[in-house]
């Protein structure tokens, strides 16, 4: 079973999530590489008869930082990101508890699909009331019924391979790509401040005339405003927590009998949720 057999709500959720999410980067970064231009321009002169034209820079950069912010507040877009996350995790987990007949899904079928309906409808109760979600089969689809199925050791062989190692894989390889990018961030801020101590010492011993301090402090500001935002240091623990904790669930899994089974799922998707359950608490509320 694959992503694409997950319920409708899943993927009008991740819709949402990932277009929040490019909305927040975007006008995230706007804002603060207009607030850098705004301090540019307030740090130089060019004069051009009675104007300086580096004044109407610095405008520039202050009304487009005003713009950004304002389209933060109303869109609402981080909201939705955060939200849209939030119930397309939610629903996954319930998706493949159910397809897998693990906890709380191990009643006869039409039993087991009432439930089902129920906690997806309580998911997005609590995370995705304002995000439009309307798809086709919101709360269950056919090839979940047909895992559901399948014999035990058919389910056992797919919810290891296919969602706890795919998952744990996910896991490692972001880490790695988070690890990276926190070192490049680091050394990247730490490069901007050294500048503006080698700038600052400059006009200190009158070498250099032109204060840009304020410039190189709103980029470092920003830079460390930017890695807040991402979250790469925070993630990369998570995630490597995640995948080492999947990792070993993923082995133990290979000997559990079908009388542990429900409980068993239960406890790798517990695993999996810790995950979310901690990214979301980092960021804004999504209520």
């Amino acid at each position: 079973m694959t992503d694409a057999d997950l319920p409708g709500f899943f993927h009008d959720a991740e819709r949402v999530s990932d277009e929040g999410k490019r909305q927040t980067l975007l006008l995230s970064r706007l804002r603060l590489v207009s607030a850098i231009v705004a301090a540019l321009g307030g740090a130089l002169t060019w004069k051009l008869g009675s104007y300086n034209l580096w004044g109407f820079v610095s405008l520039a950069g202050f009304l487009l930082a005003l713009f950004a912010e304002i389209l933060l507040w109303v869109l609402h877009p981080e909201q939705k990101w955060n939200g849209g996350r939030a119930v397309a995790e939610g629903v996954k987990s319930l998706a493949w508890r159910f397809a897998v007949a693990g906890d709380p899904f191990p009643a006869p079928l039409p039993q087991a699909k009432h439930d089902l309906r129920e906690k997806i409808g309580k998911v997005v109760e609590a995370h995705g009331r304002h995000l439009g979600l309307a798809g086709a089969n919101p709360s269950s689809t056919g090839p979940m019924a047909e895992l559901r199925a399948k014999s035990f050791e058919e389910r056992k062989r797919e919810y290891r391979e296919t969602r706890v190692l795919r998952q744990k894989d996910w896991y490692a390889r972001r880490a790695n790509e988070n690890e990276a990018r926190t070192v490049l961030w680091r050394y990247l801020l730490i490069g901007g401040e050294l500048v503006a101590v080698v700038l600052a010492l400059l006009r200190a011993v009158d070498v250099w005339d032109v204060d840009i301090s304020g410039v190189m402090a709103a980029a470092v500001a920003g830079g460390a405003a930017w890695l807040g935002l991402k979250q790469h240091q925070g993630l990369y623990m998570t995630y490597s927590a995640a995948a080492s904790d999947l990792a070993l669930l993923h082995e133990d899994l290979a000997d559990v009998p079908e009388d542990g089974w429900a409980a068993a799922v239960a406890d790798t998707e517990d695993a999996i949720g810790r995950e979310h359950s901690a990214w979301l608490a980092s960021r804004p509320s999504a209520a």
